[in-house]
């Protein structure tokens, strides 16, 4: 290298010959002024080594987010499932107690409404604000990482079996106690999350803290169905068993085939429970 009096080209900035420099890139060896100067691991490069070092740098995501890749990166249902809920919920306060009477789930109406196991999702305690705000809230957060991970019909089979998971499990341990709210979805969605997470080698501590501080509360907290805590996160977890075993593109037959059998599972256990429900009542 010259000297600074000599002002040769070996002493100036490549991209700005009128500037003065004694520093090079550590990848190309070529003089760098002070605005063409990126830190890197040892000394600096030039702003063409920074880009191909940037294009040759491998895409890396969270283990999650790769588990079983999707075409779409915006989470629309679960954004669009609490919209519902929130609609409902205004509903709910103004009709005074006639959308919570036609859409929460009894066990006792099994029989006859059925689908009050699934509409029970959409509605929550009118007198406690917390109760919508806490599940919302739980939803915003997980939902969008898993819909983005396994896709949005994916997650809504997701979401609605751990619902119907946590009604069963109310029509067969709590034959007396009416329910609403999102819970037993919610919790499937964490007992996905942890099989997910597991599977890929992830660490779980965080969400199995998570999931068992809410299922601590479901004990402790008077009028909390923790049934349908449970129910939701054995089916969630069975679901996203089943979506990691058949993830590859040629068991999607094979996917759906099972996802049904999930959900005739379920229904063979509701018929059950209804029978067992009614032998006590006669």
């Amino acid at each position: 290298m010259t000297d600074t009096a000599s002002g040769t080209s070996s002493d100036v900035c490549y991209r700005h010959p009128k500037r003065q420099s004694f520093v090079l890139c550590q990848r190309c060896g070529r003089t760098i002024c002070a605005e063409c100067q990126t830190p890197a691991a040892v000394g600096f490069h030039c702003p063409e080594c920074m880009r191909e070092s940037r294009q040759s740098a491998p895409k890396t995501k969270p283990a999650i987010v790769t588990a079983l890749r999707t075409t779409s990166s915006t989470p629309v249902v679960t954004y669009s499932l609490i919209g519902i809920c929130i609609l409902v919920y205004i509903a709910q306060l103004v009709t005074n107690g006639a959308v919570t009477n036609a859409l929460f789930y009894h066990p006792v109406l099994t029989e006859s409404q059925p689908w009050r196991m699934i509409t029970s999702l959409f509605v929550h305690s009118p007198g406690s604000v917390l109760h919508i705000l806490f599940n919302m809230f739980s939803l915003f957060v997980i939902g969008p990482i898993l819909e983005i991970a396994i896709g949005r019909w994916r997650f809504l089979a997701l979401y609605f079996l751990s619902g119907l998971g946590g009604s069963v499990a109310v029509l067969l341990m709590a034959p007396t106690t009416g329910v609403l709210g999102a819970s037993g979805a919610i919790f499937g969605l964490l007992g996905a999350f942890f099989v997910i997470q597991r599977s890929l080698g992830g660490k779980n501590t965080q969400i199995i803290i998570v999931i068992a501080i809410n299922l601590a509360l479901g004990f402790i907290i008077p009028n909390v169905a923790w049934q349908a805590h449970v129910g939701g996160l054995i089916v969630g977890g069975i679901v996203a068993f089943v979506l990691l075993r058949t993830r590859a593109r040629a068991k999607r037959n094979e996917q759906s085939l099972l996802l049904f059998a999930v959900f005739v599972g379920l229904v063979v256990a509701t018929i059950l429970g209804v029978a067992l429900l009614q032998s006590r009542l006669v």
